[in-house]
């Protein structure tokens, strides 16, 4: 099987147990019928992101408003911060990945609508996680003495590295991905801790698609 249809297959998989996941756990933990809007947002646009194809922006500012509204209700104002990023970056991740798609046109082994991916080096990452682990503890302590977030430390540390992560898939680096699934854990977590379920099984399937996205901008080989 060719690289290009096993990636299509793989989409189509991807998204048909998400969708699914997302809907039996609605039908059996019925919550907020937002989340379930935003779950089904959010594992469109992952899956396409992981498969490194532009039109993952559009599924994701669907899923950026949806999300935020979930945040404001919960009072997780981490999570309120950084979707007004997210929210700005979109914009500019359109920008970035058509012009990296621009790069990838003509190739032998190219996937037209597929995007060239980055890579750190090593010591640069490993800087960075040290940097963002400090900084999120930081943030967990300011939010717990100043405001009533009610999981300040878990609200922070999936805050925080978000940032990180949101830049490093605008710009097309597959560490982002290694970030993505610290996040997703936590965020597991901190939804279950809230009582919303369709926002668990979100996470437990972006944890799924996070390590797949790993896997494949690391394996794929094809870096700009």
């Amino acid at each position: 099987m060719k690289a290009q249809d096993r990636n299509k297959r793989n989409t189509i998989i991807l998204l048909s147990l998400g969708i699914t996941v997302q809907a039996v756990t609605y039908a059996i933990a019925p919550d907020n019928v937002w989340a379930f809007v935003s779950a089904l947002f959010g594992v469109c646009s992952v899956v396409l992101c992981a498969q490194g194809k532009w039109l993952t922006f559009f599924f994701g500012f669907g899923q950026i408003l949806t999300y935020t509204y979930l945040c404001v209700l919960k009072c997780f104002y981490g999570g309120i911060a950084i979707n007004a990023f997210y929210f700005a970056s979109q914009i500019y991740g359109i920008y970035s990945w058509r012009r990296l798609l621009k790069q990838n046109e003509g190739g032998e082994k190219a996937e037209r609508d597929v995007i060239p991916f980055r890579r750190m080096r090593p010591i640069l990452f490993a800087a960075l996680c040290a940097g963002l682990l400090v900084l999120s503890l930081l943030t967990g302590l300011v939010l717990r003495r100043y405001t009533n977030d009610t999981q300040p430390y878990l609200d922070a540390l999936t805050t925080v590295p978000a940032f990180a992560a949101q830049i490093l898939l605008v710009l097309a680096y597959r560490e982002q991905w290694f970030i993505w699934l610290f996040i997703d854990l936590l965020c597991v977590v901190m939804w279950w801790e809230a009582g919303s379920y369709c926002m668990v099984a979100q996470y437990v399937f972006w944890c799924v698609n996070a390590t797949y996205g790993a896997v494949r901008w690391s394996a794929d080989g094809r870096y700009a």
